[in-house]
């Protein structure tokens, strides 16, 4: 992350159990994408850098969830970032979400 990197975007999700799909509560570009990831870090949330799922993420509204397009890609570092910290998987990096659809894929690409 650069200082006053206005291509910076950065898209905060929430999920808590039971909901039918996490939602986006937060998202924006340049110094308010900075304010999201360090309020984030600041309040010990894990923040993950996956410029291609953040694209598809800006997508969506604030305040709706996710579409099940992405349900795929989320869920699989939703489980990452549980079995990190329940200490189960003791991964360095997690790769790449591998289960972007294409069409919102080429749809980001495009913007």
């Amino acid at each position: 992350m650069t200082e006053n990197d206005p291509k910076l975007e950065a898209v905060a999700l929430a999920y808590r159990e039971g909901q039918t799909a996490p939602r986006i509560v937060a998202k924006g570009r340049g110094l308010i994408a900075q304010e999201i990831i360090r309020r984030a870090k600041e309040s010990g949330i894990y923040v993950h850098e996956s410029s291609e799922l953040v694209a598809l993420l800006m997508q969506v509204d604030l305040d709706d969830r996710i579409p099940p397009q992405l349900y795929a890609a989320v869920a699989e570092l939703l489980a990452w970032l549980y079995r990190l910290e329940q200490g189960l998987n003791r991964i360095e990096a997690l790769p790449e979400p591998k289960n972007l659809p294409d069409e919102l894929s080429n749809r980001s690409k495009n913007n």
